[in-house]
């Protein structure tokens, strides 16, 4: 029976989601797309549209496992790294909302599994991602191939069985 994992690339305006099915012939894209934080001058607006937008898509999929991309923080934008916890905050009770376990894997981790290089650019993700799933165009915005890439990090891993 396949089973499905949920790849989330997250971000306060964009946050990438992919969808993987993984059968006896490997994964296969059911779905990518973008959850928006639309609400410019609401911390807290964007982020339960954030919250809501991924509780829809686990509700639409039903996942067996959500991969999600850790915090990566820069020394020199604290802030930053303050709001991005927030999002994997909200990311994080959905999937535990609906009973879904989380599998947290680093950007250079992910890079390295799908291009050989924990410092690829978005470009190289993009192609990777479009040559592993076969698909005719390449993924767009990078933010959606970035969530695939970690769909996929997560398969190559084998941690999907778990």
């Amino acid at each position: 029976m396949p089973i499905r994992i949920l790849g989330i690339d997250p971000g306060l305006n964009i946050t990438g989601y992919g969808v993987l099915e993984v059968g006896d012939g490997g994964p296969r894209l059911c779905e990518a797309g973008v959850v928006r934080g639309k609400s410019r001058n609401s911390l807290t607006g964007r982020l339960l549209e954030i919250h809501q937008g991924v509780a829809e898509v686990i509700a639409g999929f039903r996942p067996a496992v959500m991969a999600l991309e850790e915090l990566y923080s820069h020394y020199q934008r604290p802030r930053t790294a303050i709001l991005m916890g927030h999002v994997r905050g909200v990311i994080c009770l959905a999937a535990t909302q609906a009973g879904i376990p989380v599998a947290h894997y680093s950007a250079t981790q992910v890079k390295k599994i799908l291009t050989g290089s924990g410092r690829a650019p978005k470009l190289q993700v993009q192609r990777a991602i479009q040559h592993e799933l076969g698909l005719p165009k390449l993924p767009d915005p990078p933010d959606v191939a970035d969530a695939l890439a970690i769909a996929l990090c997560h398969y190559y891993l084998g941690s999907e069985r778990t």
